[in-house]
C-alpha cells in the first residue's frame, strides 16, 4: 500500500465526480480535514469509511488501496471480501505499535529519572541532574499522550 498513490487516486476520483473536499466529507460523515490528509498521502482513510469512500468515488477496495484501476495491473492481488478485514488489521497493528512506543517512552522516562538523582553535589552535577530530570518528565509526558492518542482511536 502507497498512501501517495491512495491520496492521489482519491483526489482524481474526486475530482471526476465535481466533488469538492467538503462535499464528499459530507457524504461520508466526515470533516474535511481527513480528506485532505488522504489526498496528500499523510495518511490512509480508515477502514470504517473505505466501503462508503469507494462507493461514493466509484471504485474498488483494490482500486482505492493499490492507487490504480484493476486494468493497470497484470495480476490482481487483493480478495475484495477480505480488503476490510486487511485494513482493520493494518490500523490495530499500527495502534499496538504507538502503544508499544508509549510505553517505552514511558520506561525511559523513569530510567532517565532514577538516573537524575544519582548526580548532585555541586554545581556542574547539580546542572546534570536537572536537565536529566528535566528530559525524563518531558519523555514521560510525551509517553502519556503516545498512550493516551492510541487508546482513543482504538
Amino acid at each position: 500500500m502507497n498512501p501517495f498513490a491512495t491520496g492521489t487516486r482519491i483526489a482524481q476520483k474526486r475530482k471526476e465526480r465535481n466533488l469538492t473536499q467538503e462535499q464528499l466529507a459530507q457524504l461520508l460523515g466526515v470533516s474535511n480535514k481527513p480528506i485532505s490528509k488522504w489526498e496528500t498521502g499523510k495518511c490512509m482513510p480508515d477502514y470504517s469509511v473505505v466501503q462508503s469512500l469507494c462507493g461514493e468515488l466509484e471504485l474498488t477496495i483494490t482500486e482505492l488501496v493499490d492507487g490504480q484501476q484493476e486494468q493497470e495491473r497484470s495480476v490482481p492481488t487483493y480478495d475484495q471480501g477480505q480488503m476490510p478485514e486487511l485494513l482493520q488489521r493494518i490500523q490495530e497493528l499500527e495502534l499496538e505499535k504507538n502503544r508499544l512506543y508509549g510505553i517505552l517512552l514511558l520506561l525511559m522516562g523513569l530510567a532517565l529519572m532514577a538516573v537524575s538523582r544519582t548526580f548532585g553535589g555541586s554545581a556542574l552535577p547539580d546542572f546534570f541532574s536537572g536537565g536529566l530530570l528535566g528530559l525524563s518528565i518531558g519523555i514521560l509526558l510525551v509517553g502519556v499522550f503516545v498512550i493516551g492518542r492510541s487508546f482513543s482511536k482504538g
